[in-house]
């Protein structure tokens, strides 16, 4: 969909563009012209993106970012976690802002819809104010955060949890990248320091409210032919480490009667987990995703057998019920098979339900730009989870072509981006007129 020469990104969007939807001062043409700019910025020979964190490629599309936000008359700072704020200032100034926006680093060889929409989508709302003229009541501020995607340290949303006090410096410090540089270095090569990022925690107090625009990485929208719906909730994920203990013997010489298999019984456990959330609930989600057995030789019957299941709903509740159904469900097929059990949690982040006050907030805003509303859970992280903690918070999702995410190939056609910022546009006025 993308190639080297300029303009060939933003010709694809255009194409079939209905410019009906350039209406209250939005512009698919100024978004199109800036989504295909930032497209330029570590692309790969595959035709993905390669911005990650605190990388010479995140950097550029942030200043980039800032030139805009600039010209649009925006006062821009940077916090000492490297995130951007362009801030509007509203007719009160004393009031607590309302932000919007997402991230620009990307997975390696990812997509470019991904976190970029969420910003263009944030800054098109002041474009369009431009042309109409209109003056929010309390001030609105676009962010931009560092790191979302965590693929260099292997853990990310580091922009907004820092601005909400969540980051553990001495666990940072402790981290290091493929290339073996510590995240201090990298920071560092960055302009950044560990002073900074200990001091750039916000007074929430002054926040509103967030709401994130991003692309859904599903097939939900696609299915309602919607092109946006209102997140109800981010899931938080349950990871369970599941070994299973046979024992080794020969292919050829061992009675199949005989036997204490540890892949059968993984298989059975393996199978069984992907009937097991509907039994619990609409919203849970439970992948292995990972598995590794031991000795891992062709005719050795398996002596172990190690896995990872992970596990996600948007309510605690059931995503504990379904974490303990999970961890049972192999204690008893091992007991079938006359293999032992043994599993630990290692991972457990509390889920973020949206407020039904924001949900109704979101939900009639896609009424009034005449798109019916679906509602849909979101299964992977985001900032707007990190914020969620703290503050009042939603998400828009935007339709994703066949679901892709974090590939060359993700796509969101330009009408939908645009009814997007419409959603957007009609959500912050609402809430920056109180």
């Amino acid at each position: 969909m993308l190639k080297r020469a300029d303009n060939v990104f933003q010709s694809k969007l255009l194409e079939g563009y209905d410019r009906t939807m350039n209406h209250s001062g939005v512009s698919g043409e100024r978004f199109s012209a800036r989504l295909a700019e930032l497209s330029k910025i570590g692309l790969t020979e595959q035709n993905g993106s390669y911005r990650i964190g605190f990388s010479k490629e995140e950097r550029k599309a942030k200043e980039l970012v800032k030139s805009w936000m600039i010209n649009a008359g925006l006062v821009v700072t940077e916090d000492g976690a490297g995130n951007i704020f362009g801030k509007l200032e509203g007719k009160n100034k004393e009031l607590a802002s309302v932000i919007s926006g997402s991230h620009v680093d990307s997975v390696p060889n990812g997509g470019h819809f991904d976190g970029p929409l969420g910003v263009l989508a944030a800054l098109e709302v002041v474009e369009a104010w431009k042309v109409t003229g209109f003056k929010p009541e309390r001030p609105y501020e676009i962010v931009v955060f560092s790191d979302e995607e965590g693929s260099r340290f292997n853990g990310g949303l580091r922009g907004s949890r820092a601005i909400c006090g969540e980051l553990d410096m001495d666990e940072e410090i402790q981290k290091v990248d493929q290339q073996g540089n510590s995240f201090e270095k990298v920071i560092e090569g960055d302009g950044l320091t560990l002073q900074g990022f200990k001091e750039s925690k916000r007074n929430l107090g002054m926040i509103k409210a967030f709401v994130e625009v991003h692309i859904e990485q599903g097939s939900t929208l696609e299915r309602e032919n919607a092109p946006v719906g209102v997140v109800t909730g981010i899931a938080g994920p349950s990871w369970l480490k599941i070994s299973f203990h046979g024992k080794a013997g020969h292919a050829g010489n061992t009675p199949m009667g005989a036997r204490n298999d540890a892949l059968v019984a993984a298989s059975e456990f393996v199978g069984h987990v992907s009937q097991i959330p509907q039994s619990i609930s609409k919203t849970s989600v439970a992948t292995v995703g990972k598995l590794q057995v031991y000795p891992n030789g062709i005719n050795v019957i398996p002596a172990k057998v190690e896995l990872y299941v992970d596990i996600r709903d948007i309510n605690q509740v059931t995503l504990n019920q379904l974490t303990k159904e999970i961890a049972k469900k192999a204690l008893e097929i091992g007991g079938l098979h006359g293999v032992s059990v043994e599993y630990e949690q290692t991972l457990n982040v509390a889920p973020v339900p949206i407020k039904e006050e924001m949900q109704h907030r979101l939900i009639e805003a896609v009424k009034a730009n005449g798109i019916k509303p679906v509602l849909l859970p979101s299964g992977a992280g985001h900032d707007a989870m990190v914020l969620g903690r703290h503050v009042l918070s939603g998400m828009i999702f935007v339709r994703s072509l066949n679901g892709i995410s974090h590939n060359p190939k993700e796509w969101t056609s330009l009408g939908d981006c645009v009814q997007a910022v419409h959603v957007l546009k009609t959500s912050i006025e609402s809430l920056t007129a109180e």
